[in-house]
């Protein structure tokens, strides 16, 4: 690791703008960035609007005297592409995985 974040720069309850400049080759690193991406409340937004929407479209058929239900697959709402931007509230709690995933964003104070 070569680039990484100094956090203690960051005070807890501000928001902080992360950009991806690179796509990491990890498979976890990549889960890492799009668990971050989605904390933006724009995006816990979609995802709480699509997961009541999928609630909605819900089927439901008997088989065999039982009530069966057929869910759709969820909706990718983010990816982790190069010039992704995303705000996310700090916590302390993010600290580690900022600084574990710190060579493939750019991240600034709000």
């Amino acid at each position: 690791m070569a680039n990484t974040i100094d956090v203690s720069s960051f005070k807890p309850g501000s928001d902080l703008l992360c950009t991806v400049t690179k796509v990491p080759a990890a498979e976890g690193t990549t889960d890492t960035i799009a668990r971050l991406m989605r904390m933006d409340p724009e995006n816990k937004k979609a995802l709480r609007r699509a997961q009541r929407m999928r609630r909605q479209r819900m089927l439901v058929y008997n088989r065999g005297n039982r009530d069966w239900y057929s869910r759709e697959k969820p909706a990718r709402v983010v990816r982790v592409e190069v010039g992704a931007t995303f705000t996310l509230p700090y916590t302390l709690e993010l600290a580690n995985e900022l600084r574990a995933v710190g060579e493939c964003l750019k991240i600034q104070a709000k």
